[in-house]
């Protein structure tokens, strides 16, 4: 069922627009289909020249990290360049690149860069820090108060202690200030 919206063609009786749009209709109704729009229509910057650029120009393929994070939406109908293009970084944290048409009237996109995974190193929990001991199992979780015997980061396993007199155990942190013993 075709739907139309009347309320664009206010000017035109609806009879009108009805006996203009007739051949269409009949065709559409018919079981003819519109024609296709090429895919690829002459005039446009071919986006996967513009991945190569940009690998070229970081030194890295898309994905990897110091590349373009995604290739270029092959949705995207830039006016063809004629000229080299042109490509710099967008600023000096190196997080994306600026691709531009430099001619007259030309365009200019921004390709995000995928940035390298920096395990956090940042200590969670110093030795000495009171910590909450948090034993935990299938169903059931018991916590109390206990002190770091070392450092660590978020995830790290560390050495800890419930009371001064008591055995060291060892539990990896889950937060500042939260030790976990996985009981099973």
């Amino acid at each position: 069922m075709i739907a139309w919206n009347w309320s664009k063609f206010n000017r035109l009786p609806r009879r009108a627009m009805l006996f203009r749009r007739l051949p269409l209709i009949a065709a559409l109704l018919a079981g003819a289909s519109l024609p296709a729009r090429p895919a690829r229509a002459g005039g446009f910057t071919d986006p996967v020249e513009i991945d190569r650029a940009v690998a070229a120009f970081t030194g890295a393929p898309i994905g990897v990290p110091g590349g373009a994070q995604l290739p270029v939406d092959r949705r995207l109908r830039l006016v063809q360049c004629t000229a080299p293009l042109a490509l710099s970084w967008r600023n000096g944290g190196h997080d994306s690149v600026v691709v531009q048409c430099p001619e007259a009237g030309g365009w200019r996109i921004f390709v995000a860069v995928a940035q390298q995974q920096q395990a956090d190193t940042t200590p969670a929990v110093a030795r000495g820090d009171a910590v909450t001991i948090a034993a935990t199992g299938d169903g059931f979780s018991v916590s109390q108060p206990g002190e770091a015997l070392d450092a660590g980061a978020v995830g790290a396993w560390i050495r800890v202690r419930t009371n001064a007199k008591a055995d060291p155990m060892r539990a990896q942190i889950v937060r500042p200030g939260l030790v976990q013993l996985p009981v099973e």
